[in-house]
């Protein structure tokens, strides 16, 4: 007995995995099956659909530990009394995982332009909408980075990228109150990182952490 997928996109992009990647790469599917996965970094982006980073960074299976949510925010720990809070963290879960458990040697905190849930935070959510508190809650965790872009009273057409770069840096210091994160990056094991993907060309942006800017990554010749 056979079905049919309910999305005829869906199903048709998996024919062609199936018969293209998966079986141009069976080797490496069925090496993954065995052994489990070893990734190398954990990658905290956006659920945005048009910044998937196994593509943006043209990724292998197996490559990337991807923690997907609105606008690619990391939450300081939360601990009560010593143990975790009894809020619901799944973003921290898969910091945990992949910190305690697959020993990834890099974290990323991938942010991108025209970022929905970074415009919702400057403008606010549309009344049109309807109540969000989810979105509201979770977007809050950038207050910080509106607050500071806004002070830097920067031209209303740049406003939106500082905020989107301010809460990539908020997203690395709240990582370090992990202790897990700390300690790993004390004896030396382990390398955070924060990225800035332009969607209107490609261009791909770094944080500079002794500058405390963002930094053009070199394209190559990306544009020839």
């Amino acid at each position: 007995m056979t079905a049919a997928m309910p999305i005829p996109e869906l199903e048709a992009g998996w024919r062609r995995f199936r018969s293209g990647r998966y079986r141009e790469q069976r080797r490496l599917f069925d090496q993954m099956a065995r052994e489990g996965q070893r990734p190398h970094t954990l990658m905290v982006a956006c659920c945005d659909s048009r910044v998937d980073p196994a593509i943006l960074f043209d990724c292998d299976p197996g490559e990337l530990f991807v923690v997907r949510n609105v606008a690619n925010l990391v939450p300081p720990c939360e601990v009560d009394d010593g143990g975790p809070h009894t809020s619901f963290h799944g973003t921290s879960a898969a910091i945990e995982f992949g910190i305690s458990v697959l020993a990834v040697d890099h974290i990323v905190v991938l942010g991108h332009s025209q970022c929905g849930g970074i415009r919702a935070l400057i403008e606010g959510i549309p009344a049109a909408f309807g109540p969000m508190p989810f979105l509201s809650s979770w977007i809050a965790l950038a207050d910080e980075a509106r607050e500071r872009a806004f002070a830097a009273d920067p031209e209303p057409a740049r406003l939106a990228t500082i905020c989107e770069q301010l809460a990539i840096g908020l997203s690395l210091r709240n990582l370090r109150t992990f202790p897990a994160v700390r300690d790993r990056i004390a004896a030396g094991r382990l390398s955070l990182h924060g990225l800035h993907y332009d969607l209107r060309d490609g261009a791909l942006s770094l944080l500079d952490v002794d500058l405390g800017r963002f930094v053009a990554v070199d394209g190559g010749d990306a544009d020839a």
